[in-house]
């Protein structure tokens, strides 16, 4: 199975911690080759990470993991870094396979639901996202998470940060068809941001979005330093 994941951002609200997000530490191991250890440890054998910010330093560490783990992890620059995080989904384009795992650099996730995930069925136009259903979860923080509504079926309704009313939060992990990328694609040309959310409010609109509900397994999102010291007590 392939990984992408999307490593472009400047991380400004983790800044205090390390200068580059992927790069910050948690006990002591890099965030990126955290999240590349759990993806590994749940199947996914073959990376591709999208750099923007401070790229050059990103690349070398990931260039030395690879050799010093013994992956395949290839590297793609987003030059629209500073833009929407679907650009960087956008610009792997030409690398993806037919399916793959999309996944945040700054997001660690419980290695079964990478697993999990992957087993699920796709066709060929769909994207499943793998989402909480713990409204109360408490490493959640409410003023950054994307909420999620469903139908209780299983399908997308509406995806966005500040929804209301909504059933479910966004983990950042997608087992994705190139209808993601198209999608992406489909809102900027459309006079949109060309998000990950906007491309697939796209898909939910055709029935294409799904959800695999984690169930009480742990997800993170590093994004500052409260999150950063819950990933340093959970030594995930």
């Amino acid at each position: 199975m392939q990984g992408l994941i999307v490593a472009a951002g400047q991380g400004l609200r983790l800044r205090d911690v390390a200068s580059s997000k992927p790069l910050a530490p948690v006990n002591g191991v890099p965030l990126i080759e955290r999240v590349i250890d759990n993806a590994h440890n749940g199947g996914v054998t073959e990376f591709v990470v999208v750099t923007g910010y401070e790229a050059a330093r990103v690349e070398v560490f990931l260039e030395r993991l690879a050799a010093r783990k013994h992956l395949s992890i290839a590297t793609i620059h987003n030059p629209d870094w500073t833009l929407a995080n679907g650009l960087s989904v956008a610009a792997a384009e030409p690398l993806l396979a037919e399916r793959f795992l999309l996944m945040m650099a700054d997001h660690l996730v419980e290695p079964t639901i990478y697993a999990d995930l992957a087993a699920r069925p796709l066709a060929a136009d769909e994207v499943v996202l793998a989402v909480d259903r713990r409204l109360g979860n408490p490493l959640v923080d409410l003023d950054d998470v994307t909420r999620v509504r469903t139908d209780g079926e299983g399908r997308i309704l509406a995806i966005a940060k500040f929804l209301e009313p909504y059933d479910a939060f966004d983990t950042g992990v997608f087992l994705a068809s190139r209808a993601l990328p198209r999608a992406v694609r489909e809102d900027v040309n459309a006079g949109g941001t060309g998000g990950i959310s906007e491309g697939m409010r796209r898909l939910a609109a055709a029935g294409l979005a799904h959800t695999f509900d984690i169930g009480d397994r742990f997800w993170l999102d590093v994004d500052d330093p409260t999150a950063h010291a819950h990933a340093e007590r959970a030594r995930a």
